[in-house]
């Protein structure tokens, strides 16, 4: 090809405005395409957090309440309970699916209870005497804490190494509640 046929070539090419839309869509469909994904996960991550701090209400009224009886409340009774509700936004069975139920003299000592994410990616509690989760509710009158961790998988693979702050492409969801039990019947 001569010297001027490859300069025509060229100018004809660079002046060609026919694919311009095609590829214009290419480079927004990425980062549109990005952000959607981004969004989704993000409302659906919301809406299971929601959903399982009102299952924890619900919960905690039911034992403020006296309607379930400590002798009745155990790990896995508790468990249950909370996960045939979230099987509507999890995994059957609710895998990573935490609870820790206990009874405090006050609610000064309640606040001092907390939790911490290891470097191994793992859940630990922390508080005046506090060594293990634990499922122990207390009687009328006492003050209760009932928290609720759910290991929520990230389902966009691109967006687990953002969101993730656990190991896995997780992220802990977690709620809590605390009251005073009313004077029922035990």
């Amino acid at each position: 090809m001569s010297k001027a046929g490859r300069a025509s070539f060229s100018a004809r090419f660079l002046g060609d405005r026919r694919g311009s839309t095609a590829i214009e869509f290419a480079m927004l469909a990425v980062p549109f395409a990005l952000l959607v994904f981004a969004i989704l996960e993000s409302c659906i991550s919301f809406a299971g957090q929601e959903v399982m701090a009102n299952i924890t209400d619900d919960v905690a009224r039911q034992l403020r309440t006296g309607q379930l009886k400590r002798a009745d409340v155990t790990e896995a009774t508790l468990k249950a309970m909370i996960c045939s509700r979230l099987e509507i936004m999890v995994a059957k069975d609710c895998p990573g699916l935490l609870v820790d139920l206990r009874e405090f003299p006050t609610f000064a000592d309640a606040a001092t209870a907390g939790f911490k994410i290891t470097t191994a990616g793992d859940i630990e509690l922390t508080g005046t005497k506090i060594t293990a989760f634990t499922v122990d509710p207390g009687l009328a009158a006492s003050k209760n804490m009932l928290r609720v961790f759910y290991k929520w998988p990230v389902m966009t693979d691109f967006m687990a190494k953002s969101m993730a702050n656990l190991d896995g492409g997780k992220t802990l969801h977690f709620t809590s509640v605390t009251w005073q039990n009313e004077p029922f019947d035990d």
